[in-house]
């Protein structure tokens, strides 16, 4: 078992790039998956890694090594999933990851009754409004807003999420109210925004079918509950979810711009990499957050 725990903690390293990254996703102090990978290259005689003060990289042998051990990992991972589809009892470890805000209000208030229903499977949610490569972060389910690029992954729709406009009334009363998209241009609009991102329009649903209104302003961010907060301080516009808002617009805290064209709602739900359907412990999780957000939609 010494040398699977090894073999794993070596790939997840290179997988990361780093030791600490790796043995931090497997639990293990740094101290502990640099002592596994130690044991490695004593068992074979030979240096599978080059470190530097600024990066990790597998050496030619242990590029070729990564490329086996990978597959015995995978393969083992299976075995085991087969294993609990007979048993009737999920076991292992889910990864997840989700957007920050959709993360903390829909997503982490699922884990604990599905660990308590579960008692075998341990959950380990990341949240991030960054965009995650699932397949080299080794992510099970990825719940996701928008339209996913990704075609070798599974789309499994959710629901369609309503979107709103939303600016405190403050800010209004010292800018004024929009009348019609055009007045998005003389406005401070918040936008979601980090390496790679799209958002620098926004669309809009209007008579005449969708519109694209190109949109600015002084500052943008790479979290949406910033954006949020950035609107309830009477700073600008933002574009969120109504879910994300819905107590704020209750309470009169935001109010509703453009009603009447209000933003494309974005497509709500999970991706998974084809092999981890055959996992039931994936495919439990999957089954389980469809059902109870559903009933939120």
């Amino acid at each position: 078992m010494s040398y699977l725990e090894s073999l794993r903690v070596f790939v997840r390293v290179v997988e990361l790039g780093s030791i600490t990254a790796g043995g931090r996703d497997l639990r293990l102090s740094p101290a502990v998956a640099s002592n596994r990978i130690k044991d490695l290259e004593n068992r074979f005689g030979v240096r599978l890694l080059n470190r530097t003060t600024r990066k990790l990289t597998p050496t030619e042998i242990g590029r070729a090594f990564f490329d086996h051990a990978q597959r015995v990992i995978d393969t083992l991972d299976e075995a085991e999933a087969l294993v609990s589809s007979f048993s009737g009892k999920p076991q292992g470890v889910i990864r997840l990851t989700a957007p920050l805000g959709l993360g903390r209000r829909l997503i982490a208030p699922l884990v604990p009754t599905f660990c308590e229903q579960n008692p075998g499977v341990d959950v380990r949610l990341r949240l991030s409004d960054r965009n995650v490569n699932i397949v080299e972060d080794a992510i099970d389910l990825a719940f996701f807003l928008g339209q996913p690029a990704d075609s070798t992954l599974k789309w499994r729709k959710i629901a369609d999420a309503p979107r709103s406009l939303v600016a405190a009334p403050a800010y209004l009363e010292r800018h004024g109210i929009p009348q019609r998209p055009e007045d998005l241009a003389e406005h401070n609009c918040l936008l979601l925004r980090y390496p790679r991102s799209p958002e620098y329009f926004w669309q809009l649903q209007t008579q005449s079918g969708p519109q694209k209104m190109m949109v600015g302003g002084r500052f943008d961010t790479d979290d949406g509950d910033v954006l949020r907060a950035w609107a309830l301080g009477g700073h600008g516009i933002a574009n969120r979810p109504d879910y994300e808002v819905a107590a704020d617009l209750a309470a009169g805290d935001l109010v509703r711009v453009l009603p009447d064209t209000p933003p494309l709602p974005a497509q709500f739900g999970c991706l998974t990499p084809h092999r981890r359907l055959q996992d039931p412990k994936v495919r439990i999780f999957a089954d389980f957050a469809v059902r109870e957000l559903k009933k939120i939609f």
